[in-house]
């Protein structure tokens, strides 16, 4: 997934405009034609992800500043890793130090515990993917993580494709009719199941994909069986990293988890500087 230079530039304004208010007075006491150094380290084993943001803390205050990386996004990264070096005006960097260590923390975070799940599913012939459970204001950011790590994105948001829960099939009357009046508009059409009754009345609608939504580990096997390939399964609901590898056995096609981008550990970084003049 690529995100489009503008949205990465609306969130990092957001996120200057929200730190430095009238303005940065700590660094209004350097001098203006102040030139600095810094080294960006990482304090522990992680996925790199969100340079694009990183970089853009620092241009939007100083247009001249030289980043040189000796990483790149989706790397896996060590503590004491230089990743690297930066030179500009030193009130530009000491101001945009913490907004884009933010970013580059969070969406690192993101894509090392992506890579965790992908790393203990690997060999079942199933899918990562994340939900809309994201950070408000960072949706596509952190989706982008989530393909850095490893996974794949589900729906971006509402209109891009369907995902009809209970209250939808209430109030459509029941699975069929629900199914029935969203394909109408060519979308891709999935709809969330309970149970195994559920599953043969959605199937009988031809979704494009089934949400199993808690199943047991029996029942995702039975759904599996009963599905037969006509659409693609995807398990949720209590998602672990100790219970999503027998998950992943059971033969679904998707396993989709929230807390890849709502429970996520920040990544430890740090900027060292030196002063050039």
């Amino acid at each position: 997934m690529n995100v489009d230079h503008t949205v990465i530039k609306q969130n990092v304004s957001l996120a200057l405009n929200e730190d430095i208010g009238t303005e940065d007075i700590s660094a209004s006491l350097l001098p203006e034609d102040a030139i600095s150094k810094a080294t960006l380290i990482c304090r522990e084993n992680a996925i790199l992800c969100g340079t694009g943001w990183f970089e853009e803390a620092f241009r939007q205050l100083d247009h001249d500043v030289k980043i040189n990386w000796m990483a790149k996004d989706g790397d896996k990264i060590s503590p004491k890793e230089k990743l690297c070096i930066i030179t500009g005006k030193t009130r530009a960097l000491l101001t945009a130090e913490r907004t884009a260590i933010n970013f580059l923390q969070t969406l690192s975070g993101t894509a090392t515990q992506v890579k965790e799940y992908v790393k203990i599913i690997r060999g079942t012939g199933a899918t990562i993917l994340d939900t809309r459970k994201t950070i408000p204001g960072l949706r596509l950011a952190q989706k982008y993580a989530v393909t850095c790590g490893g996974g794949m994105n589900h729906r971006i948001g509402l209109y891009d494709a369907y995902l009809l829960k209970e209250n939808h099939i209430l109030a459509k009357g029941n699975i069929n009719n629900a199914i029935t009046e969203a394909k109408k508009a060519g979308l891709p059409v999935e709809v969330e199941v309970e149970n195994l009754k559920e599953l043969e009345e959605a199937l009988a609608a031809e979704p494009d994909r089934i949400m199993l939504d808690n199943f047991k580990l029996d029942d995702l096997m039975r759904a599996v069986e009963i599905n037969q390939g006509r659409a693609e399964l995807e398990a949720s609901g209590n998602i672990t990293m100790q219970n999503v590898r027998n998950i992943a056995k059971t033969g679904v096609d998707f396993i989709s988890i929230g807390s890849l981008t709502k429970h996520l550990n920040a990544i430890d970084f740090s900027l060292r500087f030196e002063s050039l003049n």
